[in-house]
């Protein structure tokens, strides 16, 4: 891929190619601003619950590491829980 991202479980998710060949592709995993970026994104769409976010980033990020990023999110004042669990961005 000619800008050295390429697309991940959904079109919403970004991750640096480290190396591809006609084989394999190793993506280089989201640090924690970039998980809150990518949750923020995903939380644009639609409100969702730890699990339902995990299924999407399966493989790049743990349900510890979502619950840790929607945490501070949370604290910064820009998502809310709602009180069937799900989450979602403050104002919209």
């Amino acid at each position: 891929m000619s800008n050295k991202e390429s697309k991940s479980p959904s079109p919403k998710v970004r991750l640096r190619v480290v190396y591809e060949d006609p084989d394999v592709i190793v993506m280089m995993a989201p640090n924690e601003e970039e998980l809150k970026n990518i949750l923020l994104d995903l939380l644009r769409d639609k409100p969702m619950t730890v699990k339902e976010l995990h299924s999407i980033l399966s493989g790049i990020a743990s349900e510890d590491k979502i619950r840790r990023a929607l945490s501070s999110l949370s604290e910064q004042g820009q998502v809310m829980i709602l009180p069937d669990g799900r989450y979602r961005i403050i104002g919209v």
